[in-house]
């Protein structure tokens, strides 16, 4: 193999078949062959150099050597399309009389190189054209030089190889690859003795991703550095080879050498690294593959399971640190009400204002494709961190209510009116009037005015009541209870919109029942988030929330937004949209939205099987559902018109809802749907490995015995569940873990 000192070519030997292919099969290299087949031929000389038939000089240089190696290369150009194959045909066939060594497609594909075994009596030329003759084919004479480099393709384009190919009459010491001063830095990088490979994957999971969350859980995301590196390389090769075939060519193609100085991926061996480092990296990994395989390691379940959750937040459509993005074109009215802020608040802002948009409407139902009636309900939860700029959505909701706002004032005056002239606890001398309607509440009621403005609502034409908060914590006080688990009760029944109220039987205190309609808006940051909801993500209050977010990339983070101006104009533009949403009544229907609605509940148990998440699943039911009522939203306020951007729109807003839930809830919602299918039967004797977790600790083991009432040390019963396959020891950890088939045979007892 070739690479530059000093501007000088040299040669290193490849001496297994594992480096060989390791070194044709990396990253840059197949990206450099995929280009120069889509027409880049300059990129040619940029790929790996191989020398098939010389050894190098005494100081490791190529130029000017004599010393010859046991096989001799050998260049055929210029074929044809048709006489491609029947030249491979024909090569292949006499590979035994020829000593095949070595056959691949060049890199342009007009020809093949290949290697065979040297006749010692004749010369480079000589056994050139002996080949010649055996396989009736022209060689390209300007390659019978043994100091002449062939431009090596990849893996693919390799069509046969045998190991003899690497043994050598004389004894060679690997030279150390020193490219530091390499005249082109590209060469330099494409030639390195071992090519990690990026691209290798497991299962759709990018190895370098699965090592890099493996240090994360267990190495507090530090890489192995002088001092731990063996240990640490050794124990993340054990961990990881199950799911590299057990292969020394795998393990070396995707686990880093952090013997180097910086061990980046994309350079391969580096510039710092010697023969000795690479041979104890080498070795590490070679020791890794002796020790006894016992299965999949727990800790590699562990990173598989943590990868899972990651690929199930893409599986919505963005990534870790980004959301889906947003349409580019987008329904007028959406486009409207966000154009006033900066584009990295858009999403919040577009999904932030159908809870106002919804209380327009009274009196309209729609119906679902399984014939359910919903009603415009929506309650939007915006999660960002502090001082992110969560009051971007204010401008637009204020704008929005305007007009509520302005009929409730009256509402407000006659009431205190009436309050007025029969103050409590008299007996009332005129019955309070039944058309006052109030429907934005402030956040500090009781129960008897929360139930009196439910009931003047539904009395009034159906209509909705509307909050909104700073702090989702402001929510508790909008009944007398102030609870959490009130706030979580309410948001149940609002989505659903089940009768709420109360009876009394005072004549002085409010009664009355009716449906919940309520839509709010309110703001938190992801602790006080999760910790607002911990109790509710399993029992269907988080997945009736819409749920939004804000953020914001690096460049973005000290940027202080500039927001549009509000005024008269703008409401005059959103007049005609509130104006519809106003004169809507009865059962609307639109065909396009049940369509698409039908379309994603399809998608989305696809991707629920498909990723294996059950939070998926479940979240995925009422995020098509309020993406569907935001569809049937926007298509009253465009005047009953269906378009593609509505249609992109529920899409994407159904997609963002639910990236939005798995990134905030989805860890606690998968454990506890999971620990839902472990819950034991309490009844009658109870087996001892089903007490214990997953993974247990022999003490942890003992302990539990020793609960039981069970005597003795236990380690004839550990014997026994491990030769009956129900668990395995994970020889990293000392752990040991209950098997898959085991616990799926469990599953299915209980």
């Amino acid at each position: 193999m070739i690479y530059y000192k000093d501007g000088v070519k040299m040669m290193n030997p490849i001496l297994t078949r594992e480096e060989y292919l390791a070194i044709r099969n990396g990253g840059e290299q197949r990206d450099r062959m995929k280009r120069i087949r889509e027409g880049e031929v300059e990129l040619k000389r940029k790929l790996v150099q191989m020398n098939y038939s010389c050894l190098p000089n005494e100081d490791g240089s190529l130029k000017g050597s004599i010393r010859m190696s046991n096989s001799v290369g050998m260049d055929i150009d210029h074929l044809t399309a048709e006489e491609m194959p029947k030249v491979k045909e024909r090569i292949l066939a006499k590979k035994d009389e020829l000593g095949l060594g070595m056959l691949e497609e060049s890199a342009r594909g007009y020809g093949y190189h290949l290697a065979f075994k040297r006749r010692p009596e004749l010369s480079q030329e000589e056994n050139l054209k002996w080949a010649s003759e055996l396989l009736n084919v022209t060689y390209d004479d300007g390659a019978k030089d043994i100091t002449r480099v062939f431009f090596t393709t990849t893996g693919q384009e390799l069509f046969y190889l045998n190991d003899e190919i690497f043994e050598v009459k004389e004894t060679v010491t690997p030279l150390q690859c020193d490219s530091s001063k390499s005249e082109n830095p590209e060469i330099r990088e494409s030639v390195d003795p071992v090519v990690y490979d990026e691209e290798a994957k497991y299962n759709g999971l990018l190895y370098k991703d699965i090592i890099r969350k493996y240090w994360e859980l267990f190495n507090g995301g530090k890489e192995p550095v002088e001092g731990d590196r063996n240990a640490l390389t050794f124990e993340l090769a054990v961990t990881i080879r199950s799911i590299c075939g057990y292969s020394l060519e795998k393990l070396m193609a995707v686990v880093p050498n952090y013997w180097k100085a910086s061990p980046s991926p994309s350079k391969g061996m580096g510039e710092d690294c010697s023969a000795e480092e690479l041979a104890e990296w080498k070795k590490t990994l070679e020791n890794a593959l002796k020790e006894p395989r016992k299965g999949m390691p727990y800790r590699l379940k562990q990173v598989l399971a943590a990868l899972k959750e990651t690929a199930v937040v893409k599986a919505c459509g963005g990534t870790l640190t980004t959301p889906p993005p947003m349409p580019k074109k987008l329904p007028p009215l959406i486009k409207l009400l966000a154009r006033n802020v900066p584009w990295f608040y858009k999403p919040a802002v577009a999904s932030a204002v159908f809870p106002a948009l919804g209380a327009h409407l009274h009196g309209v139902k729609f119906r679902y494709w399984d014939n359910v009636e919903h009603e415009a309900t929506f309650m939007n939860v915006l999660i960002g961190r502090q001082s992110i700029g969560k009051g971007s959505i204010k401008k637009p909701i204020e704008y929005i209510m305007e007009d509520i706002r302005q009929r409730d004032i009256p509402n407000r005056q006659r009431e205190a009116e009436w309050k007025q002239k029969n103050p409590g606890a008299k007996q009332k001398k005129d019955p309070r009037p039944t058309d006052i309607c109030i429907q934005m509440l402030i956040d500090n009621l009781t129960d008897a005015v929360f139930n009196q403005r439910i009931v003047d609502a539904h009395n009034n034409g159906e209509r909705y009541i509307y909050t909104i908060v700073d702090e989702i914590e402001a929510l508790k006080k909008v009944t007398s209870k102030g609870t959490v688990d009130e706030v979580g009760l309410l948001i149940r029944k609002a989505f659903d919109n089940s009768l709420a109220g109360q009876e009394r039987v005072g004549a002085d205190s409010v009664s009355g029942i009716a449906p919940l309609r309520w839509n709010f808006n309110a703001s938190t940051t992801p602790p006080n988030a999760r910790k607002f909801f911990y109790k509710m993500v399993n029992d269907g209050t988080v997945s009736r929330l819409d749920v939004s977010t804000i953020i914001l990339n690096n460049d973005d983070d000290d940027t202080a937004p500039i927001l549009g101006i509000y005024d008269n104009s703008f409401a005059q533009e959103l007049k005609p949209y509130i104006d519809r949403l106003e004169a809507a009544n009865g059962e609307i229907e639109c065909p396009q939205a049940k369509k698409l609605a039908l379309e994603i509940k399809k998608e989305n148990s696809d991707a629920a099987k498909l990723y294996e998440s059950e939070a998926y699943r479940v979240l995925s039911y009422r995020a098509n559902v309020i993406a569907w009522l935001k569809g049937m939203v926007l298509y009253v306020a465009h005047g009953y018109k269906w378009s593609k951007e509505i249609a992109d729109f529920v899409r994407w807003s159904e997609q963002y809802n639910l990236w939005c839930k798995i990134l905030y809830f989805g860890k606690q919602l998968e454990k506890e749907l999971r620990d839902e299918l472990d819950i034991q039967r309490q009844s009658g004797p109870q087996n001892l490995l089903e007490l214990l977790p997953d993974e247990f600790t022999r003490e942890q083991y003992q302990q539990m015995r020793q609960s039981q009432g069970k005597s003795g040390d236990g380690d004839n019963t550990l014997r026994q569940w491990v030769c009956r396959g129900h668990i395995v020891i994970d020889e990293v950890s000392g752990r040991y873990c209950k098997t898959e088939q085991y616990k799926q045979k469990f599953a299915t007892s209980v």
